[in-house]
Parts: C-alpha cells; sequence; structure tokens
C-alpha cells in the first residue's frame, strides 16, 4: 500500500493547490517575475511605444495559433492597417510578462496608440460597436 499512500497524498497536495491558487496565481507571478523595470517589462514598454497598432497573439499575422488570435488579427485586418504583432509562443518571457504588463490575464492583447485595449472578445464588442474602427484610424492618422 505505500505506492497508494503517495499517490492520495499527492493527490491531496494538488486538491490544496487547487483550493488557494487563485490567491497564488495572481501574486505570485508579480513577485517572481517582473518589476516595472525588469528587462521583459522594458521590452514590452518599447514595443508598445514604438508600435501604435501592436497585438501580443499566439502565432503570427499569417499563421495565427489559436481562434483568439485569428479573430484578433482578422478584426485587424479588416482595417486595412499595417499592425505589429508579437508571437508569445516564441518567448516564454514576453508570454506571462505581457499578462504582468497589463494585469490582463489573456492573449491576445491588443495596444493601441500605446494603450491596452483587450482581448480579443473585448475587440469584437468594439469592432461592432465601430469604437475600434474610431481608435484605428486615429492610429493611423498618428503612423503618417
Amino acid at each position: 500500500g505505500g505506492e497508494v499512500d503517495v499517490v492520495d497524498w499527492i493527490g491531496n497536495e494538488d486538491g490544496m493547490q487547487q483550493q488557494t491558487s487563485s490567491t497564488i496565481t495572481s501574486l505570485t507571478p508579480l513577485k517572481m517575475s517582473d518589476s516595472p523595470d525588469s528587462p521583459t517589462q522594458l521590452k514590452i514598454q518599447s514595443l508598445v511605444d514604438d508600435n501604435p497598432v501592436l497585438l501580443f497573439m499566439k502565432g503570427s499575422k499569417l499563421f495565427p495559433q489559436c481562434g483568439f488570435s485569428n479573430t484578433a488579427c482578422q478584426i485587424l485586418q479588416s482595417y486595412n492597417i499595417d499592425f505589429e504583432s508579437v508571437d508569445v509562443l516564441a518567448d516564454e518571457q514576453i508570454r506571462q510578462g505581457v499578462k504582468d504588463f497589463s494585469q490582463w490575464p489573456t492573449i491576445p492583447q491588443l495596444y493601441v496608440c500605446g494603450e491596452f485595449v483587450g482581448g480579443s472578445d473585448i475587440m469584437i464588442e468594439m469592432y461592432q460597436s465601430g469604437e475600434l474602427g474610431e481608435m484605428i484610424e486615429k492610429a493611423k492618422a498618428d503612423m503618417v
């Protein structure tokens, strides 16, 4: 029965972690990974500053690696705008760092004119309301 005890213990341990994970995960990445002036955060800040329309996504514009990133790309492409994308799958530090940077837990993340807009669900709503189009037009004007 020794093995079963170990497995049960691991199961219980996981159960314990499961209950407290929401508080732990929200605090831990900030402590562990990135202060606002860490290299990753500074890199993200400069990407946001340098690109009027910036999408942190899974995959690339040409080959999105998830449905939400694909949706985000299609919305941006509908405006015929030259937007920059960053593949978070290629860089684990950026993938985690951008979540800390925006205080937003999911990818994709859209930035327009240095401002965090949101994920694909928010982009869809703002696309339908016309609000995103206005932001993009402003960004286009800034690009010229």
